[in-house]
């Protein structure tokens, strides 16, 4: 790595910072860089890392996504630091949860839907269950942003279990994967 990555205190939020910017770990769920060889990380065990470039690679970010920071605003808040038009950035969802094993209550089905009625695509009912699809969440918030180069979203931790840490699959005691990027 070109230098220490800029951690954050990650509580399931929307904020976002300027990792070149903090000389502490400070709370947010998200970072960006402009600066060459600052190194922006998140560590994840279920939540989607959301990694997002300036396609001409002089901007670099990375979100912290689970189901309160996506519909709090975590991509919204990302996105809008990179201040570039949608078809100008590149996004990468790392691995995260399927929407096979993540079930979520009727409150966290219905916030999303008092947030963006669209939102309804994202969810399906299993033996009376609501499941959360976090990477068609994630795309949908993406696609209203008019970003078209969006990649991944097709890992799951929690079934992938020789491959990932999953908090849901593994409780309090699973590890936690490292998810950076940087300008080169």
């Amino acid at each position: 790595l070109p230098s220490d990555p800029i951690w954050i205190k990650q509580t399931h939020s929307s904020r976002c910072i300027d990792a070149a910017s903090v000389s502490s770990i400070v709370e947010a769920d998200a970072s960006y860089t402009s600066k060459l060889g600052v190194v922006c990380g998140i560590m994840t065990a279920d939540c989607l890392p959301i990694f997002v470039s300036k396609k001409d690679g002089s901007m670099v970010g990375i979100a912290h996504a689970g189901w309160r920071g996506l519909v709090s605003g975590v991509i919204e808040n990302l996105i809008k630091s990179f201040n570039s038009e949608g078809d100008n950035l590149l996004v990468h969802l790392g691995p995260g949860i399927s929407k096979n094993f993540f079930e979520v209550g009727k409150e966290v089905k219905s916030l999303y839907l008092s947030k963006n009625i669209g939102f309804k695509r994202s969810f399906s009912l299993k033996n009376e269950k609501n499941y959360l699809d976090l990477y068609d969440a994630a795309k949908l918030i993406l696609e209203g942003l008019e970003i078209k180069g969006i990649s991944g979203g097709d890992r799951c931790t929690f079934k992938e279990s020789e491959k990932f840490f999953s908090y849901r699959r593994d409780g309090v005691k699973s590890g936690r994967m490292a998810h950076l990027i940087w300008i080169k």
